[in-house]
């Protein structure tokens, strides 16, 4: 998700992008003083979440608005000003949103779940994990590929364990069941993990898995996820759960028998 923010004062503006990354660690956020230089970056990026101030200097966040609005009229604008007498004139824009100074987490986690244009997480993510239904991964939408099929089935199963981090020999015990040939399986386990290391550097993710020297696991803050988000108590996530988790995989049973208690 890329979101932008425009403040022409930079301890205002460093203190709004710091809230957006603490309640959002997952977003791309990309700051601006200037109002021309956001526009220009908007224009050859789809973005969806704007922060403007409302007063900038040598313009108004209400223009910067109507011209983001003009090339993208999906985009969720939230302003942000110090003066609560700009809101009637702000709302006409019909904004997602309207935050106080001085910009707190709390209350850019409170514009992030009413937004007015519910975001598209799969298209607009770097690393999309979906694990309700059958477990798939995407980079903006386009489905992630890999060289070996049991690739995806790691992920899926690191994803699974939320960040903790799991062996070789669990690994093999989880992925091949039965099969007792450990040293023909920890070779290819170590191609499969290969595999993965390579597809996510090729999305500029490699930094959303963590490999030791016996242990691998995901970083959970690096992936956006439609469990985690559902755990997290995120109401758009939590109407996605049909019922089924990682449908095609039998170790995942005991998991989506958890998403059923909530």
């Amino acid at each position: 998700m890329k979101i932008l923010a425009l403040d022409d004062s930079e301890s205002a503006l460093k203190l709004l992008t710091g809230a957006i990354a603490e309640a959002c660690p997952t977003a791309e956020v990309t700051a601006f003083n200037k109002p021309s230089e956001l526009l220009e970056y908007a224009k050859e990026n789809q973005c969806s979440i704007a922060f403007l101030d409302i007063e900038v200097w040598g313009t108004s966040g209400l223009t910067v608005a109507e011209a983001l609005k003009e090339q993208n009229p999906n985009i969720n604008i939230v302003f942000v000003t110090a003066y609560s007498e700009y809101a009637t004139e702000a709302f006409e824009l019909y904004p997602s949103g309207y935050v106080m100074k001085p910009v707190t987490k709390e209350a850019i986690e409170r514009e992030l779940e009413n937004l007015r244009y519910p975001l598209d997480n799969k298209s607009s993510a770097q690393l999309y994990a979906q694990t309700f239904g059958n477990f798939e991964v995407f980079s903006f939408g386009i489905p992630i590929k890999f060289k070996y099929s049991k690739t995806k089935e790691l992920f899926a199963y690191l994803i699974d364990r939320n960040g903790a981090a799991i062996n070789t020999n669990e690994l093999c015990a989880v992925l091949w069941e039965d099969r007792q040939d450990t040293s023909n399986l920890k070779a290819y386990l170590r191609k499969l993990i290969s595999d993965l290391l390579t597809a996510l550097k090729r999305i500029g993710a490699e930094d959303a898995v963590l490999k030791r020297h016996n242990s691998i696991a995901v970083i959970p803050q690096k992936i956006t996820c439609d469990s985690y988000e559902f755990m997290k108590n995120n109401t758009t996530r939590k109407s996605a759960f049909s019922g089924q988790y990682m449908a095609q995989y039998s170790w995942a049973e005991m998991t989506a028998g958890i998403f059923g208690t909530h």
